[in-house]
């Protein structure tokens, strides 16, 4: 690959029904953008969009409903009950996806995660156990919850993995660009790729290597990002850029059949830590 081009606009997309009803207008500011240029945008209007998106009709009822419940809350089994506060929850702290998983989601934010046989220490996810241990409901019932500055930092993290998922149907895998782009120079190691399904899916498409080699051994797979990327150009903003733009052009071809792209719903976590 040869990372000294420039590469071409990509193909302007669909008008987006979500963006429309986020911003009032369509896709094409970014849809019909160089990848570079989308993400400068995307990364110039962060602030504000998140913002305008926590105001948005929707979004700012969860907000509103898990706020309330959160504050009138006396246990965390019962206000675990509540479907608004597990979607916000589970949402802000990257388990979107786990939201439908009603009694496993229970179970486990309530285990001990100092036990050794509990829940959240038998599940392969590690997001359960960082989510676990940010709140620690099994040792410190609601404290860390109803703490102003957590509830706050919760419904920021809800309205921006919204405004991630407008990302990514502007154009495919925007939303894991800009994260790839934050964390590029502090990879050190393809296994550090490897482990996070973001890093994996930008890297890995970047270069052509087949999702398959996910079934193959771990050696194999360091070896097959090694072979192809030198580490040490991650610190490179230009090398970053390009290898970027490869990812999103790439997912652009790829998006007409099966998207790769990772659960939406970790991504402001994966972009800025834990919440808290």
């Amino acid at each position: 690959m040869d990372y000294s081009l420039l590469f071409p606009s990509t193909t302007g997309t669909a008008t987006s029904n979500l963006l429309a009803a986020l911003y009032g207008k369509t896709n094409s500011t970014l849809g019909n953008a160089s990848p570079l240029k989308a993400l400068q945008t995307a990364e110039a209007n962060k602030t504000k969009d998140i913002a305008v998106t926590a105001r948005q009709p929707q979004v700012a009822r969860d907000i509103a409903a898990f706020t309330a419940a959160v504050t009138s809350a006396k246990d965390p089994a019962t206000l675990l009950k509540n479907p608004t506060v597990m979607k916000v929850l589970l949402t802000a702290n990257g388990l979107g996806d786990q939201v439908s998983y009603t009694a496993l989601a229970q179970k486990a934010l309530l285990s001990n995660v100092n036990t050794t046989m509990s829940l959240v220490n038998q599940l392969t996810d590690t997001r359960w156990k960082t989510t676990v241990q940010t709140y620690d409901f099994a040792n410190k019932g609601l404290g860390i919850l109803k703490n102003p500055k957590v509830l706050s930092t919760i419904a920021n993290g809800y309205a921006e993995i919204t405004w991630r998922k407008s990302l990514d149907v502007a154009m495919p895998g925007l939303s894991s660009a800009l994260t790839f782009r934050a964390q590029a120079a502090t990879i050190t190691s393809a296994l550090q790729i490897l482990g996070d399904s973001v890093l994996r899916d930008v890297v890995t498409t970047a270069l052509n290597i087949p999702r398959q080699i996910a079934f193959q051994a771990l050696d194999t797979q360091e070896k097959a990002i090694t072979s192809r990327l030198d580490l040490r150009k991650l610190k490179d903003p230009h090398f970053v850029d390009t290898l970027t733009q490869e990812y999103l052009l790439n997912k652009a071809s790829a998006s007409s059949t099966i998207s790769t792209t990772p659960s939406l719903d970790a991504l402001a976590v994966q972009a800025s830590g834990l919440l808290v």
